[in-house]
């Protein structure tokens, strides 16, 4: 497909970025954000979703699956703060809903990050910086017996430009022993990871706009979080005469324990609304594939058969806390949830220009919950979904080539949101139960040429539907339907090096992303709570998708050799997004550069230079609109602590642009050598 590329390890180290997730921003069209602490999984934009902390977008490191099912703050949470970018060998890059095997969250695309097995000689670095930023790292390998063995440690902090510090603490290592080619050989990695930070989450911008609190500053200066994850991998691949062969197996133990603070005094006026999210896990699983080389009526022809399976042990916490400390219990789970995919697929040469492949994938979900303090809320939850694939690969003619591509996909709703019946915090509401696994459709056409020598430039049209936009909540211990939705749109990439010591790049894509249908009650909550006039209301539109970017675009350009100086200047811009389903809310376009200038020497030392956000743009990581009350409202005064304003006033709140601001100029100095 026109939208599937890689990146090697060596491009993805030459971009400054101020955190390890930022790294994927290297796929065209892709925005990665942080809102909440160094500690907690990015927000990612790709193809018009805000895809919150990884649904519909697959993440996979060495085989490994990043994303968290059933997860306590979000589905398809997907953290990367434990990624340590010296060790990463290539990124693959594929979207869409149109390779077989590739299954849950894989909608928007799927990610294949792959690690390095040796390096030629130890290598060490130190970097410090603005705001109290210090990160060692070490790495080196070994010959052992016939393999390598490669051993990677990490130690960071950060405080950040916040009024309460970040005083983020990460400890980070890697051990991995490998043996003959990926193709032909065997891997076995063990990683161990521990963070633990404070936070300034999102802010409300009538507290900045009144002077009431700095835009770095905090309502809540306790919110932030501590998390740990342990890893050990195996992977085995080896070829025959007749094809090839590969399978896989993982464990994962992880834990986040999450303090969270949105609509400040809102429910609680005296204590405020804090609540910790806590999940702790074990996640097993592994995957097998069979590959088949040979001929159809005299035509090249290859076929594949897969089968991937996951089983996680999940036990999962909400509580109403202050200051981190317990107040009440929202709901305690415990989950057990697991899949197996199956899938083939076929693809034939017919002509030295057409090939063609055709998959099928089937998955089934099983998962039990036990709900420790609401009975009703428990359940068996089980369902199953095929999918077909189907993509189309014409030319090359005169270096370019077309594809078509087309395919059913999907994504597991949250196992809570599929048995809960009752509403947590008030068991006489009713709730009606999600499902399980949620279809996606989508269908793409593209061309990528490289008749200009040096330029490789692609272009994709795609659309993408969604059977429905349903979330479990992990903030309130509930389930948020949505209508179906539908995304169209393009990406335009180009990949330009006329010479060796000149890398240039620019991507953009425009996404138009709607609800399909109208929802007429939920419009006429925005319409009221943006101010809309009662007669206005039956009219005021709903079908805006909140967060959804409409354009995402980027450009850089990285100079020099393997010894000497260096230089790259990116820039990334996120277009302004609807927050609210009426649009009468939107997020502020962000446009920032990043900068680095370096020297290397032909004996391995390095000293570079990063300036991050290089013009100091007050821009912002991330803008949400809702519902929320602080001390110095009016409303809260009518409210609290006698009511006088209607009670469906003091449950509302006053609606308003939250945000999270983009950290200033910032410099950090790296100095790396190898010994």
């Amino acid at each position: 497909m026109a939208s599937q590329t890689s990146v090697t390890g060596d491009a993805l180290n030459a971009r400054p970025v101020a955190r390890p997730g930022e790294l994927l921003e290297a796929v065209p069209g892709l925005i990665v954000t942080q809102h909440s602490g160094e500690g907690k999984a990015n927000q990612y934009f790709l193809r018009g979703y805000n895809l919150d902390h990884g649904t519909d977008m697959a993440i996979w490191v060495d085989d490994v699956p990043v994303n968290m099912r059933t997860h306590a703050h979000g589905q398809g949470y997907a953290d990367l703060n434990w990624l340590m970018p010296e060790t990463v060998n290539r990124l693959d890059i594929r979207k869409g809903p149109y390779y077989a095997d590739e299954g849950d969250f894989a909608s928007a695309g799927d990610l294949h990050i792959g690690l390095i097995d040796s390096v030629p000689k130890a290598m060490a670095s130190i970097t410090a910086g603005s705001f109290g930023y210090l990160r060692f790292f070490g790495m080196d390998s070994r010959k052992v017996d016939d393999g390598n063995l490669l051993i990677a440690v990490e130690r960071g902090t950060y405080d950040g430009p916040w009024i309460t510090s970040d005083d983020m603490q990460k400890v980070n290592s890697l051990i991995r022993y490998t043996r003959g080619t990926a193709t032909d050989g065997l891997s076995i990695t063990g990683m161990a990871y521990a963070n633990q930070w404070t936070s300034t989450d999102q802010v409300p911008q009538r507290a900045i706009d009144s002077g009431e609190i700095d835009r770095f500053g905090s309502v809540d200066p306790t919110d932030g979080g501590k998390t740990n994850r342990f890893a050990l991998s195996a992977r085995i691949a080896g070829t025959d005469d007749t094809g090839s062969w590969k399978a896989n197996a993982y464990a994962v133990k992880s834990q986040l324990d999450l303090f969270n603070n949105f609509t400040y005094f809102l429910t609680n006026p005296v204590l405020g609304d804090q609540f910790h999210q806590h999940d702790d896990r074990v996640m097993l699983g592994g995957s097998a594939s069979r590959t088949l080389t040979g001929s159809f009526a005299g035509l090249p022809m290859e076929t594949t058969f897969g089968v991937q399976t996951r089983y996680d042990d999940i036990a999962l916490a909400l509580t109403d806390t202050w200051q981190r400390s317990f107040l009440a219990n929202v709901r305690s789970d415990k989950v057990g949830e697991g899949s197996v995919g199956v899938y083939a697929q076929n693809t034939v040469r017919w002509t030295d220009w057409l090939r063609t492949t055709v998959g099928m994938r089937g998955d089934f979900y099983q998962a039990n919950v036990f709900s420790i303090y609401n009975s009703a809320n428990s359940g068996n939850v089980s369902a199953g979904i095929g999918s077909p694939k189907f993509t189309m690969t014409l030319g090359p003619f005169s270096k370019t080539e077309f594809f078509v591509g087309a395919g059913y996909g999907m994504h597991s709703n949250d196992a809570r949101g599929a048995t809960t019946t009752e509403d947590p915090g008030d068991p006489s509401t009713r709730l009606a139960s999600s499902p399980l696994l949620v279809r996606t459709k989508g269908v793409e056409t593209g061309v990528r040429t490289r008749v200009v020598p040096g330029l490789d430039s692609s272009l994709s049209v795609f659309l993408l539907d969604q059977d429905s936009e349903i979330v479990f909540s992990g903030d309130a211990g509930d389930t948020e339907a949505s209508l179906p939705s539908r995304r169209y749109g393009f990406e335009l990439t180009n990949h330009y090096r006329p010479l060796s010591w000149i890398d240039i790049d620019a991507d953009l894509a425009m996404t138009h992303a709607r609800f399909v249908g109208y929802d007429s009650a939920q419009a006429a909550i925005y319409a009221s709570l943006a101010g809309y006039p009662q007669a206005q209301i039956g009219n005021a539109p709903g079908s805006y998708i909140p967060n959804a970017p409409a354009m995402i675009a980027s450009a850089g350009i990285t100079l020099g050799e393997k010894t000497g100086w260096f230089g790259t200047l990116r820039w990334r811009y996120l277009g302004s997004t609807p927050l609210t389903e009426d649009n009468a809310f939107r997020s502020i376009a962000s446009s920032i550069f990043n900068g680095r200038i370096g020297y290397r020497t032909a004996d391995g030392w390095r000293i570079q230079l990063d300036v991050l956000n290089l013009f100091n743009a007050q821009a912002n990581q991330i803008s949400y609109a809702y519902g929320s009350l602080i001390k110095t409202d009016s409303l809260y005064n009518l409210c609290y602590p006698v009511q006088t304003a209607p009670a469906a006033v003091c449950q509302t709140g006053v609606m308003d642009t939250v945000l999270h601001p983009i950290e200033p100029l910032t410099f950090r100095v790296t100095v790396a050598g190898t010994f």
